[in-house]
């Protein structure tokens, strides 16, 4: 039996990528300790870390001294749900003590003097806040690089962008230094990295998850989990979830989503494979249809549909909308701060600075964005679409003007994913779950777009995702 406080060479049924469910049994059977684990992780992020930049924040003392207590409440029967997992924090949640820039020279020595909710709860559930991740500046971008920090690289191939804006959190769980992490999603931090990086993230409805003022109040905005596997992603959920005394539009009583289950047979699966003119990348189409196809394979009603779409309607819908809230604060700090800014959160400033329509010609915009979903849902359980159109933002590129996706040109670069539509659409529970590789070697993802507040069904159909296109190991899981 370990010894509690002692660094053993862990059994090799613990591995780097061990989910954090079995990690709980190892640790109630007493099969490895959390201080054993909690060394080998950190071990893991000091051998790797170099390589792919994604932690910027290191708690490894007091982690330590969690991990120390963690063991001892498990001697003693007491261990709490997510007691002893280390857990990659974004660092957009602030920390009490704790940097909290948001990837921005303008904040570089900002201590947090708050800690965000989903802070709160993981660390009251035992959960084991060793490292916490970078975003780009502001998390205004998809990918992941900021004058602050660099460039965020990812594990399956460096050439590429793990995804943004939660993509230092991407890279902890693909590369093993965590067994689950957080992110935060107002226009597919979550699911874009999620899919980039071959990793689960759930972006809930909107109210599900306690966030802080001003952005709890953003319709557009989630906090959520993310994780290795769908099972993890729904442990850390549970945690997560549910009202709390900061954020008054918060809803009680959240469903357990751990019992979700993953029998699709009988369900009926809307495939929309581009919603409505999205271009495709090849790796990302052939993905997504081998998807649809295993899942009527398991016996899912699986039936293509189309959208009345465009990208060009869903951009200015969006623009409507962060032009009013995140464009206007980002817009403030630009006012006093340009210089100190990256090149992308500038022209983020700059683009929606300019006159378009206003929030009330938005909303009308986001009605009609929902109608024909809507419709969809009255026949159908889920709707199955990519996550990204493209396979993949080259690391270190800001895309300025745009990107090539398909074969088309996109005007901007959040348009590479097809995510924020479901920002818009923010009571649908929306999971992203891999799917399978592009010729470059970077992962795919499926987004699973459920009812209005039915998290059950998103689950359901993401765990069978992910038993029936299982993705091989990141290539970085045999290293030290």
């Amino acid at each position: 039996m370990p010894c509690i406080g002692k660094t053993l060479t862990m059994p090799d049924t613990i591995g780097p990528l061990t989910s954090a469910v079995d990690l709980l049994a190892a640790f109630r059977s007493r099969e490895v300790s959390p201080v054993e684990h909690l060394d080998a992780a950190i071990a893991r992020v000091e051998a790797l870390d170099t390589h792919y930049n994604a932690v910027i924040d290191r708690r490894y003392d007091e982690a330590r001294a969690e991990a120390r207590a963690s063991a001892h409440r498990y001697v003693r029967g007491e261990a709490l749900p997510l007691d002893g997992l280390p857990v990659a924090a974004k660092e957009e949640h602030p920390m009490v003590g704790r940097s909290w820039s948001q990837g921005s020279l303008v904040y570089e020595s900002l201590v947090a003097d708050v800690d965000h909710p989903v802070i709160e709860r993981i660390q009251a559930a035992g959960g084991i806040i060793h490292i916490r991740t970078s975003t780009p500046e502001f998390c205004c971008t998809p990918y992941c690089h900021s004058r602050l920090w660099g460039v965020t690289r990812n594990p399956w191939n460096p050439e590429y962008s793990p995804g943004g804006s939660s993509g230092g959190t991407g890279v902890a769980l693909a590369a093993g230094y965590a067994a689950l992490g957080t992110g935060s999603d107002i226009g597919g931090s979550i699911r874009i990295p999620a899919s980039l990086s071959g990793v689960a993230g759930f972006k809930a409805p909107w109210q599900r998850i306690p966030a802080l003022a001003p952005y709890n109040l953003d319709q557009y905005c989630h906090d959520g989990p993310m994780a290795r596997t769908v099972a993890d992603c729904a442990l850390l959920e549970e945690v997560i979830a549910g009202q709390h005394w900061l954020d008054p539009v918060s809803l009680p009583d959240p469903p357990a989503v751990t019992r979700a289950g993953d029998d699709v047979r009988g369900l009926r699966v809307a495939l929309c494979l581009r919603l409505g003119d999205w271009p495709l990348d090849a790796g990302v189409e052939a993905a997504t249809l081998a998807t649809a196809a295993a899942l009527e394979a398991a016996g899912a009603h699986v039936e293509e549909v189309t959208l009345p779409w465009t990208t060009e309607f869903v951009w200015e819908t969006v623009q409507a909308h962060f032009r009013a809230i995140m464009g206007a604060g980002v817009g403030q700090i630009h006012d006093e701060h340009a210089e100190l800014l990256s090149d992308y959160t500038v022209a983020f400033a700059r683009e929606l600075g300019q006159k378009g329509p206003g929030f009330y010609d938005g909303l009308e915009s986001e009605g009609a964005l929902w109608r024909p979903v809507a419709d969809v849902f009255r026949s159908h359980d889920v709707l199955l679409c990519p996550t990204m159109a493209t396979e993949g933002y080259l690391a270190g590129e800001p895309y300025l003007d745009g990107m090539d996706v398909g074969g088309q040109h996109l005007v901007h670069h959040l348009l590479g994913a097809m995510t924020v539509p479901f920002n818009v659409l923010s009571r649908c529970p929306v999971m992203s779950v891999p799917s399978g590789l592009s010729p470059n070697g970077v992962p795919t993802g499926v987004q699973v777009v459920a009812r209005p507040y039915d998290d059950l069904m998103a689950f359901r159909v993401a765990a069978a995702v992910e038993r029936l296109r299982p993705l091989p190991p990141c290539p970085v899981v045999q290293a030290p």
